[in-house]
């Protein structure tokens, strides 16, 4: 069976302890492979690495820094099959799925930073008949960057891309559940010629790396993606020890259609937003609001649509949904549901387990409409991340307003409407960092991508990301 290693200063190895974990491929069931269960011991190692590989990357000329990493974004293109079946069996997602949207963002996210860098210019303020000031941005110097299980690749590049970008060296943890293409990405580095301790991948437990990560000393900043559980606990350890916090956490983003909405258009993009990635996505649109006029309209033809719905193994060119990336992750999913009964709610349909042939044993779930709830129940304030929806009516834009804002989460919010100025209005009182009009998850690199409330702190994307990877210095010349 294939062990996965660490890579460490620019070699892979294995973990100090000698200790590995079983690593599962959700569409059967079974181990395939073995990870790293590394600890602090290891995390010490590439602080070592990444201490002396910083004057070397950070004074590197640009031109140079950006060469290589347009290199890394060739090299995961060149190598695009063997990412994408990698990413597809190790996350239970379907091959066209991460053929189409994870590996080629990866791509796009190293090629992106690599370019954008070369436009990260200086700052400078005159003061009349004094002076004046210019703002450099230089590199902080180690940074942690933590990543999720449900886009494995692309976050692992969209947080590490700006970081390297920036001349910052990287302790990077993918997640346990999906360590494969995090693995695969050493290989990359190396062939691009990137500099030994530059980028360091840590395998292992968030409770034992991403611990260690966090609290280590010569880690200056900290960009996570995940629970809002494991953000706070972050922020109580790093806050103390100021260190730049970067995190971007849950969410429970409402789907809000009215009555004069292109019909067509938003069901079929509804479907997307519901159930893309088995609905684990923190973009998803998990609580979808219709207004009365449209409500049983929308519902017959939204079941109608889920029903049909192929679900099935990976590499099954019909499969429209695959499995979902673990067994405690199918159980708390379904928790839900049995949640949403016991609180009134109907199932109009999906709600249990499927058992493709020959895959029996993969962590397959019907796609689930549920209807008849309180917008106010735990089953829509709490994240599911998995691929449930609720139906609620509304009958004006301040009720809808309300229900959308109820929640402690406020990453995303998508509005169907041909009103242009309830579209606007909507989009500027919905508690979100971010906001779609007649669409979903159409995604500009240059934007800021983050949410409010306990959607996180900070955002990350565009400029907004090479500032949080840098430390700005004012400098005043007196004339």
């Amino acid at each position: 069976m294939e062990k996965l290693l660490n890579f460490i200063d620019g070699t892979y190895r294995e973990p100090v302890n000698q200790q590995y974990l079983d690593n599962y491929e959700p569409a059967t069931g079974k181990i395939y492979s073995l990870i790293p269960d590394s600890d602090e011991k290891d995390v010490a190692l590439a602080v070592e690495a990444a201490e002396k590989a910083f004057p070397v990357w950070s004074k590197m000329p640009i031109e140079e820094r950006s060469a290589i990493l347009v290199r890394v974004s060739e090299g995961i293109q060149k190598r695009m099959d063997e990412f994408v079946a990698a990413e597809s069996r190790d996350n239970g997602k379907p091959v066209s799925l991460a053929s189409h949207v994870d590996i080629p963002r990866a791509v796009s996210n190293f090629h992106f930073f690599a370019t954008a860098i070369l436009h990260f210019a200086s700052e400078s303020h005159v003061m009349e008949g004094e002076g004046f000031n210019y703002t450099t941005r230089k590199a902080i110097g180690i940074v942690g960057c933590i990543s999720p299980w449900n886009l494995p690749l692309y976050l692992f590049s969209w947080k590490i891309a700006p970081a390297l970008a920036a001349g910052n060296c990287v302790i990077a943890k993918p997640s346990e559940v999906t360590p494969y293409t995090a693995y695969l990405l050493g290989k990359v580095c190396e062939e691009a010629g990137m500099p030994a301790g530059v980028l360091n991948i840590i395998h292992g437990l968030g409770a034992s790396v991403g611990d260690a990560i966090v609290k280590h000393p010569k880690i200056k900043a900290i960009s996570f993606t995940g629970g809002t559980k494991t953000g706070e606990y972050i922020a109580r350890t790093a806050a103390p020890m100021f260190k730049k916090l970067s995190l971007e956490l849950g969410g429970k983003n409402p789907n809000i259609i009215f009555d004069d909405c292109d019909f067509n258009v938003m069901l079929s993009t509804t479907m997307r937003s519901s159930f893309a990635n088995q609905g684990q996505i923190c973009l998803c649109g998990s609580r979808i609001f219709i207004q009365r006029g449209i409500y049983d309209k929308f519902k017959d033809a939204f079941v109608e649509r889920v029903k049909d719905l192929t679900v099935s193994f990976p590499t099954d060119p019909k499969a429209k949904m695959g499995a979902l990336v673990s067994l405690p992750h199918l159980e708390k999913v379904m928790s839900y549901i049995e949640l949403a009964k016991e609180e009134g709610g109907t199932v109009l349909t999906g709600g249990g387990r499927i058992f493709p042939e020959g895959h029996e044993n993969g962590y397959y779930l019907q796609p689930t409409v549920i209807e008849g709830l309180k917008y106010d129940c735990r089953t829509n304030q709490e994240e599911i991340f998995g691929p449930v929806v609720t139906l609620t009516p509304f009958d004006t834009e301040e009720e809808v307003l309300e229900m959308a804002n109820s929640t402690q989460y406020g990453l995303s919010a998508t509005i169907w409407t041909n009103d242009l100025k309830r579209a606007h209005r909507v989009a500027d009182e919905v508690h979100a960092g971010i906001v779609w009009i007649n669409a979903w998850l159409v995604r500009d690199l240059r934007t800021p991508f983050g949410g409010v409330k306990s959607s996180g702190v900070g955002r990350e994307g565009g400029w907004e990301a090479l500032r949080f990877f840098t430390e700005a210095k004012n400098i005043f010349v007196k004339y």
